[in-house]
């Protein structure tokens, strides 16, 4: 596939944002301006004071003399970045591969991409009236390659070049066309280097002793018979499906069919790689610039179709079309390898591990994934560290549970310390006051020694005791230390059933 590029200069990139933010300067000249060795220099300049004669560079005081009237702001530092950043994300909508062009503009790779609006021509049009329509001047360049659109953009009268023919249409263009220094732009020019067509016959030695070696290279990318790569402002996912709207989408109906569809198409693509989905976002994006998304995991790799559009279809009522929806992007943002027995799992009727993780995913579609915990054994003697949590549904253990001697079934975060009364040291206490309430020992059974690892941490063993008060409750106690340590210290640690 033959690659195309397109570029999006800002001409007034930050001004024209100023204008969106407080609409009463759309009609005024103001400037951006920051200290520069003293004196303050105008940073960024809008449309109306750039045709009274400002423009970037110039010193807000000489600026005054000629526009007596203009109006000053304070500049930012970073405030291009930040702005053409958002801009990118915007953009995605158009192609996943955005990057930005500092300090005023984007480069999008669109290879494959137009078709999707019926035509180059509709593409560039449906990108200039949107970023117009929301304050920005802006010129576009279209090329196969990204030296060729950055300079139509700037310097050219036709937005598009066509396939293979960005040697005529650079020609006309003078030589800063090709992104080159300031000074190396200036030498040319006065040496009667007007267009860059001049360059096309000379000997490529003396234009790389004379104005270096950025020249020929940056002459040889704009012409395609260089590489040139760029880096996108989010990496594109590998398992990645995107669905156009012909008619900007506002109803639950028409969100539904449109995630059928992303849905059958992604895990289309994940069969054929025999991969299985575990987490997945959506992305719409409104026609008024806003970008919504929602996003779902499973316990299991998956790609049943209808357990998956479950999934979404209770977040969808999150979602607010607005004025409509006019692109959906669905993301498999985590992915794991499938047996071929989960292939054909889903037609059998017996209920089996693959039925219980789908239920789990509903409910934790309801109640939030953090609410559901499934928990492994540990190889650690500490009860708090002798067990972990699954990472997946189906993660099996390293170790076996103990189950000869007993544990709670409600064990504490961090132990508690309690008050106890003990007859015998080293014997189990009478009572002991948990929170303000006192508690009679009926039963005791104990103690149970547990050491801590030296290799981890340095501390007391434990003589653990499950205990029983005078209302049948049962709890898990432990004195930290020995009796002849000094005064050990005891603690509630868990509840039994």
């Amino acid at each position: 596939m033959k690659r195309r590029y397109v570029t999006i200069w800002f001409q007034h990139l930050v001004t024209d944002w100023m204008g969106r933010k407080h609409p009463e300067l759309k009609q005024l000249p103001f400037v951006m301006a920051a200290p520069e060795r003293g004196r303050m220099v105008v940073k960024a300049v809008n449309n109306i004071a750039q045709s009274k004669g400002i423009d970037e560079g110039m010193v807000v005081a000489d600026c005054r003399a000629i526009l007596p009237s203009l109006q000053v702001y304070d500049a930012v530092e970073g405030t291009h970045e930040r702005l053409l950043h958002a801009l990118a994300e915007w953009c995605i909508r158009y192609t996943p591969v955005v990057a930005l062009d500092l300090p005023d503009g984007l480069i999008l790779d669109t290879s494959g991409c137009p078709h999707l609006w019926g035509s180059e021509q509709a593409y560039i049009k449906d990108i200039y009236t949107k970023l117009t329509s929301y304050g920005y001047h802006i010129r576009i360049g279209m090329a196969d390659t990204i030296g060729a659109a950055w300079a139509v953009a700037r310097y050219g009268k036709n937005a598009i070049v066509e396939t293979c023919m960005q040697v005529k249409a650079l020609s006309p263009l003078p030589p800063a066309a090709l992104r080159l220094d300031n000074v190396v732009a200036d030498r040319l020019d006065k040496l009667g280097l007007k267009q860059i067509s001049n360059l096309y016959q000379m000997p490529r030695n003396a234009l790389k002793r004379r104005f270096g070696e950025m020249l020929l290279t940056r002459l040889d990318q704009a012409l395609g018979q260089e590489a040139e790569f760029i880096t996108a402002v989010k990496p594109v996912e590998p398992y990645q499906e995107r669905l156009p709207c012909l008619e900007p989408i506002r109803t639950a109906k028409a969100i539904e069919i449109a995630i059928r569809k992303l849905l059958n198409r992604l895990c289309t693509q994940l069969g054929k790689k025999g991969k299985g989905l575990r987490r997945s976002l959506l992305t719409a994006y409104r026609i008024d610039g806003n970008i919504q998304k929602i996003g779902i995991g499973t316990n299991k790799a998956s790609r049943h179709v209808e357990h998956l559009f479950k999934l979404f279809e209770l977040k969808i009522p999150s979602i607010e079309p607005d004025l409509g929806i006019e692109l959906f992007i669905m993301e498999a943002q985590d992915v794991e390898d499938m047996v071929t027995k989960q292939e054909a799992i889903w037609h059998e009727k017996e209920r089996d591990q693959t039925a219980i993780a789908e239920l789990l995913d509903r409910i934790a579609g309801k109640v939030g994934k953090e609410a559901i915990r499934k928990y492994l054994p540990d190889e650690h003697y500490m009860p708090e560290r002798a067990f972990k949590s699954a990472t997946t549904y189906d993660e099996s253990p390293a170790t076996s549970w103990r189950i000869d001697t007993p544990r709670p079934i409600h064990l504490l975060s961090k132990p508690e310390p309690i008050e106890v009364t003990v007859p015998i040291p080293d014997y189990p206490p009478m009572l002991f006051i948990y929170k303000g309430k006192l508690h009679n020992i009926r039963k005791a059974d104990g103690p149970e020694r547990i050491e801590q690892e030296w290799w981890l941490k340095a501390g007391l063993f434990r003589d653990y005791y499950c205990v029983e008060d005078e209302a049948g409750c049962r709890y898990w106690l432990f004195r930290s230390g020995h009796y002849k340590d000094g005064d050990p210290k005891w603690f509630l640690h868990g509840f039994f059933a």
